[in-house]
């Protein structure tokens, strides 16, 4: 089976299940786990920042971000499309009292900073107090310029905001820049770093960030039952991508551009440039989707049930599987 869905997917290698079982393991509660302390100590370094805390998803990472940045009645910045908005089920709002602003993405994935910053709410009772902007890098598989962060950056110095990445795919970012994670979180107070994605893990993300700020960060998990004992084999599986995954994302983009490209030449469907590990095929119409999405199944390729559907390459796409999905579509476009 092929799975085109997203980069979630993707299974723990023989070798990384091995890493896991191998974990020397203690209770984080207590502070206890050396694989999980080792890793957080490994992530701050990597990203330029003071601290680290490990958590179950990039979910609860921005969420603990947001929590730790705001208090109830106060305001982050946002992306309509952006995940800490649309897709983390209003946590920020529900569980914190924070007020989303939220702004149409640009075509690029970037927002307008000038609009952003007429947004901004002045210091009156009336409003609530503007204190977070909340990017995403990739955005869509988009890699967003590091000079547009710089100048986001720019702006949250200005009006004294604090400023938040959710990089659940920032290594993406960092393979197809060849910069460094430690450049890429530069200008951010904290970033959101998700293993379970592109690097393969079966579960994890990281939030780095000052120690200030991670001290706050680790009191919000525990109150959200964030809390992990013996978890050294997921920080196990996550040290192990370091080592093994990352590169590796360049073959995620390479399948990418090839599928690209091949669909390219079929008629009937409208496909957008490839991003990184992700491409996108516009069908005329919803039903034209499902026809091609159920063909696919038949033959053991899943994929997103849309009209812009999104096909994502990872570790368990193979070379050898590109050619294969593509004839499936040419067969499938041929028989609607």
């Amino acid at each position: 089976m092929i799975d085109l869905r997203s980069d979630t997917v993707t299974r723990p290698t023989a070798a990384m299940r091995a890493a896991m079982a191998a974990a020397p393991v203690g209770d984080d509660v207590f502070g206890d786990d050396p694989t999980i302390n080792a890793l957080q100590q490994r992530m701050a370094t990597l990203a330029g920042k003071e601290a680290a805390l490990i958590a179950s998803s990039g979910t609860q990472t921005n969420l603990l971000a947001l929590l730790s940045h705001c208090q109830r009645g106060e305001e982050y910045l946002v992306g309509q499309e952006y995940h800490t908005y649309r897709y983390e089920a209003g946590g920020a709002a529900v569980l914190g009292g924070i007020v989303p602003q939220p702004f149409e993405a640009e075509a690029d994935g970037t927002l307008n900073l000038a609009a952003v910053e007429k947004r901004i709410k002045p210091d009156d009772p009336h409003f609530p107090i503007t204190r977070l902007l909340s990017l995403e890098n990739t955005h869509t598989g988009r890699v967003i310029p590091q000079d547009y962060m710089l100048k986001a950056r720019r702006l949250c110095d200005k009006h004294g905001l604090k400023l938040h990445l959710d990089g659940a795919r920032v290594f993406n970012a960092c393979v197809a820049t060849q910069q460094p994670l430690a450049e890429l979180a530069a200008p951010f107070d904290s970033v959101s770093i998700c293993f379970s994605k592109g690097l393969g893990t079966p579960i994890g993300s990281v939030l780095v960030g000052s120690k200030k700020f991670i001290e706050r960060a680790h009191r919000w998990r525990k109150m959200l039952g964030g809390g992990m004992r013996q978890a050294g084999i997921i920080a196990a599986a996550m040290d192990y991508a370091l080592d093994h995954h990352i590169e590796r994302l360049a073959d995620d983009h390479k399948h990418a551009q090839l599928l690209h490209d091949g669909l390219s030449q079929l008629d009937g469907i409208r496909v957008e440039p490839a991003q990184t590990n992700m491409v996108y095929v516009n069908f005329d119409s919803l039903e034209q989707a499902l026809k091609v999405s159920d063909y696919l199944l038949e033959h053991n390729v899943i994929t997103a049930r849309s009209a812009r559907m999104r096909l994502v390459t990872h570790l368990d796409v193979q070379s050898d599987d590109i050619d294969h999905i593509i004839t499936l579509f040419k067969q499938a476009l041929q028989r609607i």
